[in-house]
């Protein structure tokens, strides 16, 4: 499948620094509001937190070249200007952020489109270990994957929901920083996502800052699965001043009993027998930064494990909301040109 990627931010980089070893997906062009080639073959070659490329790219022409790939760069305003049948275009990855319009993606010359983001106008949203199975090529056009912390979240409460039926409970997300936060105190910011049109909160220094936030982690999960909705999961977020990897803290009330050990067992046979990088048991005195660049998304930190009068669970959850999500969204995109020969 010919894909073009549209947009190059943190979640985009990753998506190619990922896709470059694989063979049966080919990222072919770019679609960038940065008209400066150069400075997008930069920011793709050097990064901050996942350091410098092993396979770096050049620029000839309108081209970024490397080793294994020639991808064009293309800098339209929107996805509805760009020729894709010359292109050759099969997919686009739109990593972006942008909210664009569902009626305006139906229209487009592909065979479909991934959306980086949760989306409930969508014709599916997919997390894997979730409801991948769903996923119908001659039905579903626009395909969203979801969120970093649903993704992360979705398929252990999945997992318990099915055997042990939770009652209700509350979780809290341990998000690191992003670039719509300020450096420094500076004036509020809006959140599109959130609906707030000025969030005080986000204007303060994202470095020197624990910051309270909401969270669209559950209401993403509601796209997906109906039944994990608001009505019994309420949710929080702290913003904290790191670069990547985030957590999230998990209390659930179930109605069937359970101990501790049939919930560690659970966890042992799911990882065993998966398909895709998923769950992933933790049992080791590690920190964030050793979740770095991990492809599994739901890792279980069973330091803090436990189960209260058969039925209380509370769990702690590690995943890179970067590269771990990224990996997921190309893995999404693996299994549907698998499906659809």
């Amino acid at each position: 499948m010919r894909i073009l990627l549209n947009g190059v931010g943190r979640i985009g980089k990753a998506v190619i620094r990922i896709a470059n070893n694989l063979d049966d997906i080919k990222i072919i062009a770019i679609n960038e509001l940065n008209s400066n080639i150069k400075n997008i073959a930069y920011s793709i070659n050097y990064d901050s937190t996942y350091a410098k490329f092993d396979d770096c790219f050049t620029v000839v022409d309108d081209y970024i070249i490397n080793d294994k790939t020639k991808i064009k760069i293309l800098n339209y305003q929107n996805l509805s200007d760009i020729d894709f049948k010359t292109l050759g275009i099969d997919l686009v990855i739109d990593a972006s952020g942008a909210k664009i319009d569902t009626k305006v993606l139906a229209k487009l010359p592909l065979k479909a489109i991934f959306l980086t983001h949760p989306k409930k106008e969508a014709d599916i949203n997919i997390i894997l270990g979730v409801n991948e199975k769903n996923l119908d090529t001659t039905k579903h056009k626009i395909i969203s994957t979801s969120s970093c912390n649903a993704t992360a979240l979705l398929p252990v409460l999945k997992l318990i929901n099915e055997n042990y039926n939770i009652e209700f409970g509350d979780i809290s997300t341990i998000h690191p920083l992003l670039n719509h936060q300020k450096v420094l105190d500076s004036t509020c910011v809006s959140s599109s996502d959130r609906g707030v049109k000025c969030s005080f909160e986000f204007g303060r220094s994202s470095t020197q800052n624990i910051i309270p936030s909401g969270t669209t982690t559950i209401e993403a999960c509601s796209y997906i699965l109906p039944n994990i909705n608001h009505k019994i999961l309420s949710s929080s977020s702290l913003r904290v001043p790191t670069d990547v990897v985030g957590a999230i803290n998990i209390t659930l009330f179930v109605k069937k009993n359970i101990t501790k050990t049939q919930l560690l067992d659970l966890f042992k046979s799911y990882e065993i027998n998966q398909q895709f990088k998923i769950i992933l048991n933790n049992y080791e005195a590690l920190v964030s930064s050793d979740f770095q660049k991990e492809n599994y998304t739901s890792i279980i930190d069973h330091r803090f494990t436990d189960v209260k009068m058969n039925k209380m669970i509370k769990l702690v959850l590690w995943y890179d909301n970067e590269w771990g999500y990224a990996s997921k969204v190309v893995d999404i995109l693996r299994y549907y040109v698998k499906i659809s020969r």
